[in-house]
């Protein structure tokens, strides 16, 4: 049987603890790589020996180490730009396994790290895997609205927010990704984090794909006073993701 998104994604394993070989399988079937789930700074048998588990979509949706280390280290360049602030808050609203918010961190050692997950089981385990390897994130059990609504935040904080909602049905494989198709729409994210922290400097970084509808492109960056996209060439063509980087109050 191949290990594949769609397995994984399905009713049998989705919300199943994959044990080590399966996670292996999927890097292999789907990218010629056993190593394909490296989370953590960790290869999938290192990980796992150290007590880190996930579920089946977990291993799909998850921000693998490549691709969110370059998400950190093009986050931490634009920050370096911001005016000076306080402290430095470091979001994750669709925390998921943690991942990328563990990358920004490292990029960004002085921020404040805090991921939102609504998902019960997705929790679970992250708060499970978080603990084991005393990472210094904290991931609280919210959806994102009441997550940010229930967050303190002096006004003189740089809030940096990692925007990466379920896609669901909005990435086709012949248009492109409409970001106003993802579960939560991208834009009504950014919405309420422009009400949520209206007095603060804001920092999104927003996971796109190289196939983007200039549609909704448009439409996002038009909310921002500043932005500047990213496409990282780390898989096959057309399986490529991106970031779009965007600022509000001010401009590096």
């Amino acid at each position: 049987m191949r290990h594949d998104r769609e397995l994984l994604l399905g009713a049998v394993k989705r919300n199943k603890v994959l044990e080590l070989w399966e996670v292996q399988r999927y890097g292999s079937d789907s990218y010629g790589d056993r190593d394909y789930v490296s989370i953590y700074g960790m290869a999938p048998a290192e990980w796992h020996a150290k007590g880190v588990r996930v579920l089946g979509r977990t291993a799909v949706e998850c921000t693998r180490d490549r691709l969110a280390d370059a998400i950190g280290k093009d986050v931490a360049a634009v920050a370096a730009n911001a005016p000076p602030t306080a402290h430095t808050v470091v979001l994750d609203p669709f925390a998921g396994s943690g991942n990328t918010l563990y990358w920004l961190l490292r990029h960004l050692p002085d921020g404040r790290g805090i991921g939102f997950e609504s998902d019960a089981l997705v929790l679970q385990l992250t708060h499970q895997n978080v603990t084991t390897l005393t990472l210094p994130i904290e991931v609280r059990n919210a959806d994102y609205q009441a997550g940010l609504a229930g967050l303190s935040v002096a006004s003189d904080d740089l809030v940096i927010a990692f925007i990466a909602p379920p896609w669901g049905d909005a990435l086709d494989k012949a248009a492109g990704l409409d970001l106003r198709r993802t579960r939560p729409p991208i834009r009504a994210i950014v919405d309420v984090l422009f009400r949520r922290f209206r007095e603060n400097y804001l920092l999104c970084a927003v996971q796109v794909h190289e196939a983007v509808l200039p549609a909704s492109m448009a439409d996002l960056k038009a909310r921002f006073d500043w932005s500047t996209q990213r496409i990282y060439g780390l898989n096959s063509p057309s399986e490529n993701h991106g970031l779009l980087l965007g600022t509000k109050r001010w401009t590096p």
